[in-house]
Formats: C-alpha cells, sequence, structure tokens
C-alpha cells in the first residue's frame, strides 16, 4: 500500500494549488473564493523517486452552519486516513486564530506532521516562516504553490527514503470503467455515489450547487474496477450569476468529466420529469460518442398515476437516445442502484466490441433487402460493403455509389439496423458514407 498524506489548513490557503503541483493535474477546482473545494480529492503523487497517494480537502473553519460542518467532517476523514499530515498555512497573511485552533487540533491526532507556509514567492523565506514557530510544529517549510518552489522539499521531508519498489504500480488504474454521474442540480448524484460506494464519501446536502469538483473515486465491486466520478449540477446559463465564478468552473470540469468518462450515467428527479436542460446535456452526450445509462431517481414515495405519467413523460422526451437503459430508482433507499451496475458493465461492452468487415457487410445486405434504397434520378443507390472504423463509440464506415444522395431517414434506419442487429445496448453507433470512385470518370 502506497503512504497517504493529506493537506489540510483554513480555507484559501491554497490546498488545491498543492494538490494539482504535486500531482501535475488540474484534478482540483481552483479560484479565489474561499470553500471552492468541498468534497476531498485523492490523487498520485510520483517524484523525486517517491510514490504516494495526496488528498486535497476542503477549508477547515470554526463556522457552525451545516456545510461547514460537513466540509470539517470530510477533512477530518482525511487526516483518519492519512498516515501524515500537511497543515498549510499563508505566508503573507500570517498566523489566524483558525490556524492555531487547527494545530492544536492536529496535535490531538498524533500523527506525523509538516508545517508548510505557502504563497512566500517574492519573500525572504526565513521572515516569511518566523510566525509559523508559535505553532510548535516544528521547522516549517517556505513554498509557492503557484510558481512550483520548494515542492521537491516538501517531498522529500516527508519521505527521506526513496521507495522505487513502488514504480511497477504506475497506471493503477488501467483498466478501470470511469463512470461520470451527471445531472442537474440536486437530482441526488452525490446521494447515488455514495449508495454505490457503500459509504458517506462526498458531501450530501438539500442545496443545489452542493458538489462543485468532479470527484474521481476508485470502486472494486464484483472483479469489475470502476472509477465513479461525481459531478456537479448544471443549471441554464442565465441562472448562474455572473458573482458565481465557482460554479462557472464546475460546469466546465463536468463537461471535462463527461468527455473522459467511458460510460455516463445520467440522473434525472422522477418528479421534476425532463427539463430542457437535461435534453441539452444528453445531447452533449451524445455528440461525445459516450455509452450511457439514465437512472430516474426518487421513484420512492410516487403514486402509480404519478409513475405512469413520469413514464410517458419519460418515453416521449428520451425518444433520441432510447439505446440506453432506463433504471427507476431510489438512491436514497438503495432499490435499483444494484441493477445499474449490470448496465454500465453491459453498455462498456458494447462500446468496446470489435466489429469484423464480413459481419457488417452481411448485415449491410440484409438491411438492403429489408428496406431498399432510395431512387436518384431514377438510379437506384448501391451500398457495396461496410467495414469497421473505429469503437466506444462504435463507428460503421459504408461504401457505395451516389452516398451523398441518400436521405437522413435512410442513414439512420441503417444505424437503427445495426445497433439491433448487434444488440449494441447502452451506446450510440455512428454510421459513415464514402463514395467509391469511378475508375471510367476521366476517360
Amino acid at each position: 500500500m502506497l503512504p497517504v498524506v493529506a493537506i489540510v489548513g483554513r480555507p484559501n490557503v491554497g490546498k488545491s494549488t498543492l494538490f494539482n503541483c504535486l500531482t501535475r493535474s488540474r484534478a482540483a477546482l481552483i479560484s479565489d473564493f474561499p470553500g471552492t473545494t468541498r468534497d476531498r480529492q485523492y490523487g498520485d503523487v510520483n517524484a523525486e523517486g517517491r510514490r504516494f497517494i495526496i488528498i486535497d480537502t476542503g477549508g477547515i473553519t470554526d463556522e457552525t452552519d451545516a456545510m461547514g460542518e460537513l466540509i470539517t467532517q470530510q477533512a477530518t476523514q482525511a487526516i483518519e486516513d492519512a498516515d501524515k499530515v500537511l497543515f498549510l498555512i499563508d505566508g503573507r497573511a500570517g498566523i489566524t486564530p483558525e490556524d492555531r485552533n487547527i494545530a492544536k487540533s492536529l496535535r490531538r491526532t498524533g500523527k506525523d506532521i509538516l508545517l508548510v507556509v505557502n504563497k512566500t514567492e517574492g519573500l525572504n523565506p526565513d521572515i516569511s516562516t518566523a510566525d509559523a514557530y508559535e505553532l510548535g510544529m516544528g521547522t516549517p517549510l517556505a513554498i509557492s504553490a503557484a510558481h512550483g518552489s520548494g515542492i521537491s522539499n516538501i517531498i522529500t521531508t516527508l519521505f527521506p527514503e526513496k521507495n522505487p519498489a513502488e514504480e511497477e504500480n504506475t497506471g493503477e488504474f488501467a483498466g478501470h470503467i470511469k463512470l461520470a454521474i451527471v445531472g442537474r442540480p440536486n437530482v441526488g448524484k452525490s446521494t447515488l455515489t455514495n449508495r454505490m460506494l457503500g459509504e458517506e464519501r462526498v458531501i450530501v446536502h438539500d442545496t443545489p450547487g452542493t458538489t462543485r469538483d468532479s470527484i474521481y473515486i476508485p470502486l472494486e465491486r464484483f472483479e469489475h474496477k470502476y472509477i465513479l466520478i461525481d459531478t456537479a449540477g448544471i443549471r441554464k446559463r442565465k441562472k448562474v450569476r455572473e458573482s458565481e465564478v465557482p460554479e462557472k468552473f464546475s460546469v466546465v470540469k463536468t463537461l471535462q468529466s463527461i468527455k473522459d468518462a467511458n460510460v455516463v450515467l445520467y440522473v434525472i428527479d422522477a418528479r421534476l420529469g425532463v427539463s430542457e436542460q437535461d435534453m441539452k446535456l444528453l445531447g452533449f452526450v451524445l455528440e461525445c460518442g459516450k455509452a450511457l445509462v439514465i437512472a430516474i431517481n426518487k421513484w420512492d414515495g410516487m403514486t402509480e398515476e404519478a409513475r405512469d405519467n413520469a413514464k410517458n413523460t419519460i418515453d416521449r422526451h428520451l425518444d433520441f437516445v432510447r439505446f440506453a437503459r432506463v433504471h427507476f430508482i431510489s438512491a436514497l433507499h438503495g432499490s435499483g442502484v444494484g441493477n445499474l451496475f449490470d448496465s454500465v458493465n453491459e453498455a462498456y461492452e458494447c462500446a468496446t466490441r470489435k466489429l469484423s468487415t464480413p459481419q457488417l457487410t452481411k448485415l449491410l445486405a440484409q438491411a438492403q433487402e429489408t428496406h431498399s434504397p432510395p431512387l436518384v434520378q431514377g438510379r437506384r443507390v448501391k451500398l457495396r460493403y461496410a467495414h469497421p472504423g473505429g469503437h466506444n463509440p462504435p463507428l460503421i464506415i459504408i461504401h457505395g455509389n451516389q452516398v451523398k444522395a441518400l436521405p437522413d431517414s435512410y442513414k439512420k434506419f441503417l444505424a437503427n439496423y445495426y445497433q439491433t442487429k448487434l444488440k449494441l445496448y447502452g451506446t450510440p453507433v455512428f454510421v459513415e458514407f464514402k463514395s467509391s470512385d469511378n475508375p471510367f470518370a476521366k476517360k
């Protein structure tokens, strides 16, 4: 097992910036607004001949509001999980009462603690760290996470000995199915994430927009390995005020997570039905060619009449993604959640399945016998053969004459025919057409 280090501190001291610097990534959402990070984020550090897991946490505060307490609980859990703690303070702001309270709490844990003074660029290291000695946590390190200075000192101080034996673990998430849980705010994405994991891993609150970052969480279930990605809910653009900069960043992170995922689990609130925003987000998922599973959440407690109305509405609005399996679930109570994994596995297998040229050409001939291509200027369009053009999602390339004249309705018929005959459930199927060159065109 790799050692685990938790980064803790009050809000806005640069914990997420340091996390990104150590992991050489942009995994953590960064902004100048305090409280941007809420859930704990795990990352892999591999530098200076050392390898370890780093945890980014939200800012620990003395505030007693519900959200502040939940963020602090997440940070406390990270400290419990960690072998060592990296306590970060702001070198320009000096020692604050919150820093002193955090230091007092950390001393009670008995953990190995490294005190780090951030934002010291352009300052004398001795002067910038002088106040930090009063916290009684040994010799502090002066760094600038934003500029990358002093980072190697953190790594070598935390782990004086190299651990080259751990190098073989590089790419430990290879072979995992990346599953992005997506939807509008407050539809139950984080509740569903926790239910699938079997623990309170991410913050759940009634306030829309509780999740701000995209949290990547490994999960192993029945010999299948996943990376669950809990994403921030996306509202309509006009509802996002100019002052809500973190939410704008969250939207970008969610869209990036969709592109990064192998399968998208789209969550819809059964009581609210399918909105225009749902249609746009699902359109983006389809445009990205992602495998898709749909979960209709909060199905518990609804009357039969309400359920029938909801099903009719859902069927009507989701016709353009009818390749996706639809599940009616309750993330809060767990009903129907276990069945989601079967559909996720099926969608991933179908999206990555290798197809053969003979198989596709044979089905093309059968499709034309079932429904002949139309006539164009008195001549029938000839489709000669088909071959695979790629997978994830499946791409089928069809060669023939006058293919540019094929109407969209016939192209859609062929895509649906392949989807049905090949039993490609949970993934879109894309078909491209190429004209065969006429050898006598220039004679």
